[in-house]
């Protein structure tokens, strides 16, 4: 490997290629005890560290992992939050010289499905809006919906940030004044699911996402835990982004004792993700409750 330092940063989860060079440009990155300038271009034998912190470089494709948390409400998106509220990153597993990258976010009253990489250009592709990678909610609201609001909703409203829509809702039933309903849409804007909704009069009580493009999430994956993709599944994800696949190597002996240890780990809040089951975990407590009907055919991208 011969790339540019900045490449090699995002690629471990540091940042963005801007945010890179602008960290190399402060001087708080070194590469072998000295201190960086843009331009430079390393390779796996260099010790490259940022603001005194080792960081492993990789070849790309390299050591990619991909996990699915079932994030439930009440944790916050970021990494440490100041008021000391729990985030997600708390009962992610821990790495050494990386870091998990969050693909995009869900606001601390949303639960479901959330990835997390610890390739930085992927997770970047995967939210880059040219991409144009579909996500599901379940939704529940508290109001009257008729047909006219459901197809306002597909055709776009005009919100304070722009025109936004549903690209497709499906009704999952319900119980008196609450209705359940699975929508789509392409964005990841701030809180425009809820936003949508509100734009029709009624109040959004519940929300979780069940897939981001073509990630559900696993029945497996209860409220607070992981589930880690497989090497297949991670390439499927690459492939969809344009991105190198990673080699499918014969696992090494510590490779093996490394997911021997990841599988032990279940009951702590993670578990390997086994066959291809796909189901939604309805319940974030033994509490018993309507459960919304599953969707039959669906026009989801």
């Amino acid at each position: 490997m011969d790339e540019k330092l900045q490449k090699v940063l995002a690629r471990a989860g540091q940042g963005s290629r801007r945010e890179m060079e602008t960290r190399i440009r402060e001087g708080r990155v070194l590469v072998n005890g000295a201190v960086a300038t843009l331009g430079d271009r390393v390779s796996t034998k260099d010790t490259i560290t940022i603001d005194g912190y080792e960081i492993v470089a990789t070849e790309a494709g390299e050591n990619r992992r991909v996990i699915i948390y079932n994030k439930p409400e009440g944790e916050v998106c970021t990494r440490k939050d100041p008021e000391g509220r729990p985030t997600v990153f708390d009962k992610l597993p821990k790495l050494r010289g990386e870091r998990w990258i969050a693909v995009g976010r869900l606001d601390i009253n949303t639960s479901g499905l959330l990835l997390f990489t610890t390739d930085g250009e992927l997770a970047n592709r995967l939210m880059h809006p040219s991409t144009e990678i579909d996500r599901e909610y379940l939704v529940r609201v508290m109001g009257e919906v008729k047909e006219e609001n459901l197809a306002a909703l597909k055709k776009g409203i005009i919100l304070d940030d722009g025109v936004a829509k549903f690209t497709d809702i499906v009704d999952g039933g319900g119980e008196g004044i609450n209705r359940w309903f699975y929508v789509c849409l392409m964005e990841g804007r701030n809180r425009e699911v809820r936003r949508l909704w509100e734009s029709q009069g009624v109040k959004v009580n519940r929300l979780k996402r069940v897939r981001f493009g073509p990630v559900f999430l696993p029945s497996k994956a209860k409220v607070g835990r992981w589930v880690e993709m497989e090497e297949t599944e991670v390439n499927s994800l690459c492939a969809m982004v344009d991105l190198k696949l990673s080699e499918l190597k014969p696992k090494t002996q510590q490779q093996k004792l490394e997911l021997k240890r990841h599988k032990n780990k279940a009951t702590a809040g993670g578990a390997r993700r086994g066959g291809a089951a796909k189901g939604f975990d309805w319940q974030s407590s033994d509490k018993q409750e309507f459960k919304p009907k599953k969707p039959g055919k669906r026009s989801f991208r």
